[in-house]
């Protein structure tokens, strides 16, 4: 099994040179706004706001790692914002290799972005939202689909939990993650700590990733927020350690898949624990 893609969130040149020369797989410009601060308000969530002007940035920077730009959701021109249409060409001129469709809640959106995109880069919907989940069989329909990402984040709010990996634990993920090996697509979900960090550790969520098939991961701000660190040096310090971890790490999970059992049941407890210390 090849290893699974990293990917990492940044519009900064530098940052995207030293994730790239330590293995990351996918520099990720994130333009996503429209609708994200109403339905994320008062979460510590990761609203970037990157621009077109970013995306060449970026493609001008990276030489090894693909190109993953999240465009915003299906819209129409307003006097505050360009179509998608606009948009989504201006994304792809600036060289993306891979699209991301975020919060979609139906198969018409879908079929629109891949029209859209019109095979000039990989289409990659962010299937987030409740209708979405629920409705992946259509969503599974769509011709152009060239692969498909679980955000947990959003997805946990539109059910009302409180911690996003509940979503791993009450097997949604295992479902969807069924459907998406059923169609042959290659698949990822939410976001990874670095092995030993973040409230559920990075050693366990990377465990769940082999067990599902999963072949694509974020590195979450709890790998490295670089927006709150001054030095280069010290950004990539932690690229260069957390990358070799996390590959060492994929090592044991491909010699020890009996683990994944009893790693899933750790999983579903830590999850419960967090979840009662939240509540307490």
């Amino acid at each position: 099994m090849e290893h699974i893609k990293l990917m990492y969130i940044t519009n900064n040149p530098d940052v995207a040179t030293i994730a790239e020369n330590a293995g990351v797989d996918r520099i990720f410009v994130d333009m996503e706004y429209i609708g994200k601060s109403l339905r994320q308000g008062g979460m510590d969530t990761v609203q970037s706001h990157h621009t077109l002007e970013d995306v060449a940035r970026i493609r001008a920077t990276v030489k090894k790692a693909e190109l993953l730009v999240r465009c915003n959701p299906i819209h129409e021109k307003t006097a505050d914002h360009s179509s998608s249409k606009e948009e989504i060409d201006g994304i792809i001129e600036r060289g993306a290799d891979v699209i991301m469709l975020p919060y979609f809640k139906t198969p018409k959106e879908v079929e629109q972005f891949v029209r859209l995109v019109d095979g000039r880069a990989k289409t990659l919907p962010l299937m987030e939202t409740a209708e979405a989940n629920e409705g992946a069989d259509e969503i599974l329909q769509v011709d152009g689909i060239d692969e498909i990402y679980v955000g947990l984040n959003d997805m946990s709010l539109a059910y009302g939990h409180r911690f996003m990996f509940k979503l791993l634990a009450d097997g949604t993920v295992d479902r969807l993650a069924e459907k998406f090996q059923k169609k042959g697509l290659p698949f990822g979900f939410g976001g990874i700590a670095a092995m030993h960090g973040g409230l559920l550790p990075g050693s366990y969520v990377l465990k769940e990733h082999y067990r599902l098939g999963s072949s694509r991961v974020i590195l979450s701000r709890s790998f490295c927020n670089a927006a709150k660190i001054d030095s280069l040096q010290e950004i990539e310090e932690i690229f260069q350690k957390g990358v070799q971890e996390i590959r060492g790490q994929e090592l044991l999970c491909q010699t020890a898949p009996q683990d994944y059992v009893q790693n899933h049941r750790i999983v579903c407890e830590k999850v419960d624990e967090i979840l009662q210390m939240q509540r307490g």
